[in-house]
């Protein structure tokens, strides 16, 4: 063995261990893939800012809709009509609610994603053979931000939820079911008012 073979050795080694390195994912595929989604329903795990773990289903709907039904818990988050509701029975008013605008989920939900916007991505990068994007609405920084997690051929793992006070809450999703269609009503908070 020459001199020259033995210094390529330990690259070849590094190559042969790791040979599904991925590479990552770009903001115009990302986008495209975020665009191409319709309806999605998916098991969740949840992670809220306090550590504690809630598990669920989500249903949604783009342009502009969500549903977080949980397990064992009659809490419900809903998105629809530009605005985001949140029913607990806890609280002894009606639900909490505040514009879709003003939560980085908007980003996601959006009716055209454009993750190339300026000032919208403020990181993207290869972690552990999956690309992590994060983003936020360049015209309100200050209401958080979303990280997303992806992995290749272009699928969304999970996200992590920034809010105006810091507070993360990171979302993980099991196998997406995609495509078919969903009751406009199910996304109804008016109707939500009404049953309860």
């Amino acid at each position: 063995m020459n001199i020259r073979s033995l210094a390529l050795a330990p690259a070849l080694v590094l190559a042969l261990a790791f040979p599904a390195l991925a590479e990552r994912i770009s903001l115009n595929e990302i986008s495209r893939y975020l665009n191409s989604l319709t309806t999605v329903t998916s098991e969740f795990t949840q992670v809220n800012p306090d550590g504690t773990v809630s598990t669920g289903t989500v249903y949604i709907q783009r342009p502009g809709r969500v549903r977080f039904e949980y397990n064992n818990d009659p809490t419900l988050v809903l998105a629809s009509g530009g605005n985001v509701a949140i029913f607990d029975p806890k609280s002894n008013g009606g639900p909490q609610q505040y514009p879709l605008s003003e939560t980085p989920l908007s980003i996601i939900l959006d009716a055209n994603v454009n993750l190339g916007r300026q000032g919208m991505v403020v990181g993207h990068s290869e972690r552990d053979n999956a690309t992590v994007v994060t983003a936020q609405d360049p015209q309100r920084p200050q209401n958080g931000n979303i990280q997303m997690v992806f992995t290749s051929p272009t699928e969304l793992r999970q996200w992590v939820v920034t809010d105006d006070s810091g507070q993360k809450t990171t979302v993980i999703l099991g196998e997406m079911r995609k495509g078919g269609s969903m009751p406009a009503s199910r996304f109804s908070i008016q109707n939500e008012l009404n049953r309860r």
